[in-house]
């Protein structure tokens, strides 16, 4: 248990560190009004400059939400969650590609094999909530597809679950900068509890491996 701790631990540094040096400066420059200026400047690329701060996430502490939002005042809430969702899916597909090429073995070097087994296990039963229930929290969505990556958590079943997850994250702050929302609360509810619903009701009809 303390070498599977350990590899967590690892893992969570990699994107925490980041967020320590570089945090503060970055949420301030990236701001919702901020960023909306900054990503309009490209005019025509400016979807890609979204897509590309959202996928950034990943190894750098950039306000994703604050960018989704900006992209919901710059392409509407329909445009603009389209634009965030795959930001956000392109962002847990790097971190899950990435790992998963480094490969199960170095994972296992880290961890032991025992604490390794209990980390795929724990993927294996769980992995699908735990993918599609973080990815509105922050620091976390990376951690996790990071582990997913490193367990070889089966490729469907992470799309399928990081899907379910960055698509109501994309349209929800999308919609809320579009609407000039001050208030985040609902915003994070549907965050949170919709891409469980989603996984609850697709994961029947997806195999196992």
């Amino acid at each position: 248990m303390l070498r599977l701790f350990l590899l967590v631990l690892a893992v969570m540094a990699i994107t925490v560190v980041p967020f320590l040096i570089w945090g503060a400066e970055l949420e301030a420059s990236l701001s919702e009004q901020g960023a909306t200026g900054w990503i309009r400047s490209f005019g025509a690329w400016a979807w890609i400059v979204g897509i590309g701060l959202i996928a950034s996430d990943i190894a750098l502490p950039v306000p994703a939400s604050a960018v989704m939002a900006a992209l919901g005042v710059i392409y509407g809430p329909l445009l603009g969650g389209v634009i965030s969702a795959s930001g956000s899916i392109l962002a847990g597909m790097l971190g899950y590609t990435v790992c998963r090429f480094i490969g199960p073995k170095t994972a296992r070097k880290i961890a032991g094999s025992e604490g390794f087994d209990q980390a795929r296990v724990l993927f294996d039963r769980w992995g699908g909530w735990i993918v599609a229930g973080s990815r509105w929290l922050p620091v976390l969505p990376e951690t996790i597809s990071f582990l997913a990556g490193l367990t070889a958590m089966p490729v469907r079943r992470y799309v399928l679950a990081l899907t379910c997850g960055a698509v109501p994250l994309g349209f929800a702050f999308a919609t809320a900068g579009h609407l000039g929302a001050s208030n985040p609360v609902l915003t994070m509810v549907i965050c949170a509890i919709v891409p469980l619903l989603l996984w609850f009701a697709v994961r029947p009809f997806l195999p196992r491996s």
